[in-house]
This record gives structure tokens, sequence and C-alpha cells, in this order.
């Protein structure tokens, strides 16, 4: 290959918009821009927000701006001290503290926290838990098994309909 095979990509070199020559070459006169108004005089157009004048959405809404979080996990808390008067043969698992009506959310993930006493060994299945808990269950003489957390996308279409695989990994989660 030598300098003068050197040639641009295909398609990469267009010829530009020839605008105002002549009716004949269908952009002449406005140049494709209508008649009159902002959008045809030179320069950018309005701001995206522009609402030809009236208060804009963006400007109405003042609480409505800042980030959300689509990623962020919601989890159920409960105490220690709603455990204090659990049996101690019966292991505290999500589906057991939603049949004790403890945890109400069965969607949402469990989390512990150290908040009152523990006397008696117990064995904890939580998705997540605060450091002064695991302390407290284990220093009481329990034990504690995390369990995994995936939460459920949902489509980007309207409406709920998660897909399959999401409701057979919700199923084995409880």
């Amino acid at each position: 290959m030598k300098l003068h095979d050197l040639q641009p990509a295909e398609g990469s070199n267009r010829k530009s918009k020839r605008l105002g020559r002549g009716h004949g070459s269908g952009k002449g006169k406005t140049s494709g821009k209508g008649m009159m108004g902002q959008k045809a005089r030179r320069g950018p157009g309005p701001y995206r927000t522009f609402e030809g004048g009236q208060n804009r959405l963006v400007k109405r809404m003042p609480f409505k701006r800042g980030f959300t979080n689509i990623f962020r996990v919601e989890y159920e808390v409960i105490n220690l001290d709603q455990l204090a008067a659990w049996p101690a043969d019966v292991p505290v698992t999500p589906k057991a503290l939603l049949e004790q009506r403890i945890r109400r959310n069965k969607q949402m993930p469990v989390k512990l926290l150290g908040d009152g006493d523990l006397n008696q060994a117990l064995v904890v299945h939580v998705h997540k838990l605060s450091a002064s808990a695991r302390q407290k269950i284990e220093a009481a003489g329990g034990s504690v098994v995390e369990l995994g957390w995936t939460p459920e996308r949902r489509s980007r279409s309207r409406g709920a309909n998660p897909s399959m695989r999401n409701a057979v990994a919700r199923g084995s989660q409880e």
C-alpha cells in the first residue's frame, strides 16, 4: 500500500447539502426550514423544556427534581426485640416471620437490626443484618444464615408482567 492508495472508508465522506441555490435543487428559497418562525431563524432552537412561553413543567413541579436510584433495594426491617418471644427450637426464616405476622410484605427482603436483647439461641435466616444484630445472636449462642436476594426486574413495557425466570427464582427464595 502506498500513499496514493489511501482512501476514506466507503460512505464516510458525504457531500454537503447546498441550501438556497434555487427551487430546482429541492432546497431553494427557505432551505428546508419552512416559513418564518423561531425555528427558521439562525442559531439553535428553543431549549428542550420550552413550552411556547408557558411556564414549563420543570418549573411547575419544583419537588420533582433530583435523582431516583431505580436499582435501590428496599428492605423490610425487623428488630431483635420482636424475636424475644420466639421459640428456640424453631428457626427464624422469612416464611416463618410471615406466618407469625412479624413480616408483612413477602416481596421485600428482610433485614434484621440489633435493637433489643436476645436471651435464647436462635438460628436466623435473613437476607441482610446489622453487625450489632449478628453480635447479639452469636453472643446468645445462636447462628446466622444470610440468604441471597435478587430483585425482581420488571419488563419496561407497561403493566405487571414479570418474566418466568424471575418468578421461578422468587419462588425458591422463601
